[in-house]
């Protein structure tokens, strides 16, 4: 909710909060949002728990409006300013999951999740409270067909690299400073054939000890970081 705040709390119609809670972190958050504006009406914790749809809320729900971020791939594509660095995730089903990569997207600066409106996560409230706020800068934008979508950033001029395992190249091998989107599928499964297909180039993350793959997450933002420290030393 302090994103949010940040963000656009113009978007913010409204904050009910539980007026019990006296530690310094909801008074600071309190008196921010009363500085911006934002009504702010005092609730109970039975109606706290109806409006969060029995999701941990810890003491604050808001009602807000939609942040005006790209909707589709088109309008991202135009939108970018800059070097693109994207996040694709192929089957990625897990809503914990989703908010995570959309958390380490938003940490890495890139511009945008994308992802198959088939066979992945939607962006519900638990993927949101799990993106800390990320929800709200990144856009995730899902597709019908994310070949078609990986050939549309192609002919944009976007590079598509995938991971996987058994690739060849490693990823503090593979030139990541340019435009570039990069392919992270379901952890065990990875991407599917047709992703891979369509894919520029594959690449691996180095394992150095006896575990097999990492959560998506967690090799989503390896991936992401590379990129940016790469992009710093290029400057």
């Amino acid at each position: 909710m302090t994103a949010r705040l940040r963000a656009d709390a113009s978007s913010i119609e409204e904050v009910l909060y539980d007026p019990t809670r006296k530690d310094r972190r909801m008074q600071d958050f309190l008196r921010s949002a009363k500085e911006a504006g934002v009504r702010l009406i005092a609730a109970d914790e039975s109606r706290l728990w109806g409006l969060a749809g029995n999701i941990q809320h810890q003491g604050i729900v808001a009602r807000a409006n939609d942040l005006p971020l790209a909707q589709n791939l088109a309008e991202l594509l135009d939108g970018i300013s800059g070097t693109p660095l994207l996040l694709v995730l192929d089957g990625v089903t897990d809503p914990h999951n989703l908010g995570a990569c959309l958390r380490v997207a938003d940490a890495a600066g890139a511009h945008a999740v994308i992802a198959p409106r088939d066979r992945s996560a939607g962006l519900n409230a638990t993927a949101a409270k799990v993106a800390s706020g990320a929800a709200e800068s990144v856009p995730y934008i899902t597709v019908t067909n994310l070949a078609r979508a990986l050939r549309e950033l192609k002919d944009a001029g976007v590079w598509v690299i995938g991971t996987a395992g058994e690739a060849t190249a490693s990823l503090y091998e593979t030139k990541l400073d340019g435009p570039v989107a990069i392919v992270v599928g379901a952890e065990g499964e990875g991407m599917r054939r047709l992703t891979r297909e369509t894919c520029d180039e594959i690449m691996n993350i180095p394992m150095a000890g006896t575990v097999e793959s990492l959560n998506v997450s967690v090799a989503s933002g390896v991936c992401l970081f590379e990129a940016v420290r790469q992009r710093a030393v290029k400057k």
